[in-house]
């Protein structure tokens, strides 16, 4: 789940409050432009933070194997199949080369340099 969905933390609680606070900054800005009441705005950012909460924390994505259900009500199932409580304490994604930078080549340059030689 994790390498196909690259959350960026566990839980809602782990992701850096600065970036929260942008996510914020930015829906607000948006719905601001709409034109809308306060009042109104302010529950469209929950309702977007909600969704941003959704797309980048792990517990609260959509589980992979069956996207009806969230990873966390996933957990929780398992808990009840194997009849003990189950926890994901961590996790960690590799991908798969990662840091190998590919070399930019330009193909009608090369094509007059061997017509050149």
């Amino acid at each position: 789940h994790v390498a196909a969905t690259n959350p960026l933390a566990l839980t809602a609680e782990q992701i850096d409050p600065a970036a929260v606070e942008r996510e914020k900054a930015i829906f607000a800005d948006q719905a601001r432009q709409s034109g809308k009441p306060e009042a109104i705005i302010e529950k469209m950012v929950e309702g977007r933070l909600r969704k941003f909460y959704e797309e980048v924390v792990l517990l609260k994505q959509a589980f992979v194997l069956n996207p009806d259900i969230t990873v966390e009500q996933a957990l929780k199932d398992a808990e009840k199949e194997i009849g003990a409580p189950a926890k994901i304490s961590a996790y960690l994604r590799f991908a798969l080369g990662e840091g190998i930078e590919k070399e930019e080549t330009d193909f009608a340059a090369e094509v007059a340099a061997a017509v050149k030689k």
